[in-house]
């Protein structure tokens, strides 16, 4: 608690300052927000995509397929799991994809999970709790974006290097141990030359979409969160990504940060369908994911890309 109000303390005092500046100049939007809803949806349709079932299988290749379309080297980074619920061991996979990866200047990661949970554990009923959710937010959307966004950015700037990666086995569990097995694997497997930082999209699909900073991203990796967030301002999507701390979250970013790589959470976690069976895509707006790719577009397709 302590941490935090120091956290929110140099927040109020040394972060972004003063007003909002005019919105700045940016290349014509090309990221289609309907696009990725129908991303969102065609994931959902394949069923429950946790480890071990079909809709595993055809989302990892449906993924794999279509980065290969945008992306250099596009790859599967497999591992495997013995999960304790019931002692067999399941095979999974990160999906992998480089663009203008040897040659840049600035290199960055972006991450989102394409597993979803086995079990709906924040259900009221106990015979609900044991069934499998179909993660439209929690899942698809962060990945129905990267998707759309790879089509774009294959006209980033050539000093800009972007790796799309689709880690696997982040919503296993039950518990945190089993949780963030891609995430975990990739932190070990680093490509060389390694990302300079990352950005991590979770549950960025739900219609009222409210992005606040999250305290773990403000503690490894505040200049990325200062810049991406004064971005946000810059192209008029304050509101979406306000300059305030949300609830302190445990994801597929922390395993990055200990491993050295600077990496935030764009995460939105006031959601009441979360882990439940109402994760479902009407539940997620096309403008959501709208907002989340506009605000990744304009950063990545500055010009003279910085760290920040």
């Amino acid at each position: 608690m302590v941490l935090q109000s120091l956290i929110l303390a140099t927040l109020l005092t040394g972060g972004i300052q003063g007003t909002p500046p005019q919105e700045s100049p940016i290349p014509s939007e090309s990221f289609r927000k309907e696009v990725a809803f129908d991303w969102l949806k065609k994931q959902c349709d394949l069923g429950f995509r946790y480890p071990g079932s079909e809709g595993h299988l055809k989302c990892r290749d449906l993924i794999l397929e279509e980065t290969k379309k945008h992306c250099e080297n596009a790859r599967l980074q497999p591992f495997s799991h013995k999960w304790t619920s019931d002692k067999k061991t399941y095979s999974m996979w990160n999906v992998i994809g480089e663009q203008n990866w040897k040659d840049a200047k600035v290199r960055i990661a972006l991450f989102a999970h394409w597993d979803t949970r086995p079990t709906a554990d924040m259900e009221r009923t106990a015979a609900n709790r044991k069934k499998p959710i179909l993660g439209a937010n929690d899942g698809a959307s962060g990945v129905a974006v990267l998707l759309e966004l790879m089509r774009v950015t294959k006209n980033a700037p050539k000093d800009l290097g972007i790796l799309y990666v689709f880690v696997d086995g982040e919503d296993l569990g039950p518990e945190l141990d089993e949780m963030f097995l891609g995430a975990r694997h990739f932190a070990k497997n680093m490509p060389t030359p390694r990302p300079d930082y990352g950005i991590l999209l979770d549950m960025i699909g739900d219609k009222d979409l409210k992005v606040p900073v999250e305290p773990n991203s403000y503690r490894y990796a505040s200049k990325v969160v200062n810049a991406v967030y004064g971005h946000a301002r810059t192209v008029g999507l304050a509101s979406t990504f306000p300059y305030t701390f949300g609830p302190e979250i445990e994801d597929d970013h922390i395993p990055l940060n200990e491993a050295g790589l600077p990496t935030i959470d764009l995460i939105d976690f006031d959601y009441e369908p979360w882990h439940t069976l109402g994760d479902t895509p009407d539940k997620c707006s096309p403008d959501s994911l709208g907002k989340v790719g506009r605000l990744l577009e304009t950063w990545l397709l500055k010009p003279n890309p910085q760290k920040p």
